[in-house]
């Protein structure tokens, strides 16, 4: 990986760090705050690379839709909605929550 991915992932990871429990983010959000407008898809692939003991709260990103994106049937799925539905966060049946209620808007 280059240095640059390495600033970029930096940057990223900054972000989720600062999304209170509680609360989600979006891809485009975090994108945003991290100074790369447009840049959804890059946050994605900053946390696909993550190691499974990391206490960054990769979970608490979600879609635009307010929808977990984790593939189907994956163990990152269930555990992505357990680790949300344990901060007080309620999913409508669709596996998305109400971004209204639970977007994290900071300052």
């Amino acid at each position: 990986m280059t240095t640059k991915h390495n600033d970029l992932d930096q940057r990223i990871w900054q972000v989720i760090m600062l999304i209170p429990p509680g609360k989600v983010s979006t891809y485009g959000d975090v994108a945003c705050m991290a100074g790369l407008p447009g840049a959804a898809r890059r946050v994605g692939r900053a946390l696909r690379g993550l190691p499974e003991d990391t206490l960054l709260p990769w979970h608490r990103v979600v879609n635009a839709q307010g929808r977990i994106v984790v593939p189907g049937g994956s163990g990152a799925r269930t555990e992505q909605r357990t680790r949300l539905e344990s901060e007080g966060i309620q999913f409508r049946s669709d596996l998305g929550v109400s971004l209204r209620k639970y977007r994290w808007r900071p300052g």
